[in-house]
């Protein structure tokens, strides 16, 4: 594990390349981005990774798309958010590549059966360790 980082909050959101944000703070348009938000901050200060190691992740990963020519307007900041969380949490070897992907298709199964206007309902895994988190 990584030694917790000592920066503020206000200094480790400045840190972060083009967080979509307002007068208020950062900006989401969906309940998942808020989520995906709070689990990069909450890892960090578990000590899993430094917040300067996550703002590498990210840029490194806006750059990525920026070199497949993906627009640069926000629309997908947090599709990239979370494929940078996933590539530093196997590459810390807090999962691996396996267990994310079957992570994945167990929530698409879970939305494809849920009725509209219900709340999805997805079963805690049973192979997963206990988090700390």
């Amino acid at each position: 594990m990584s030694a917790p980082d000592p920066a503020s909050g206000t200094e480790r959101l400045s840190a972060l390349p083009r967080l979509p944000r307002d007068e208020g703070g950062p900006v989401f348009a969906e309940p998942w981005q808020a989520q995906a938000f709070a689990l990069a901050v909450k890892l960090s200060e578990a000590g899993h990774f430094t917040w300067t190691e996550w703002a590498a992740a990210l840029a490194g990963e806006l750059k990525a798309a920026a070199d497949r020519g993906e627009p640069d307007d926000g629309s997908h900041y947090y599709d990239h958010w979370v494929a940078a969380l996933e590539r530093l949490v196997a590459a810390k070897g807090l999962t691996d590549p396996a267990a994310l992907l079957e992570r994945k298709e167990a929530w698409a199964d879970a939305y494809r059966h849920t009725p509209h206007g219900k709340p999805i309902e997805l079963r805690p895994n049973p192979a997963a360790p206990p988090s700390g988190v």
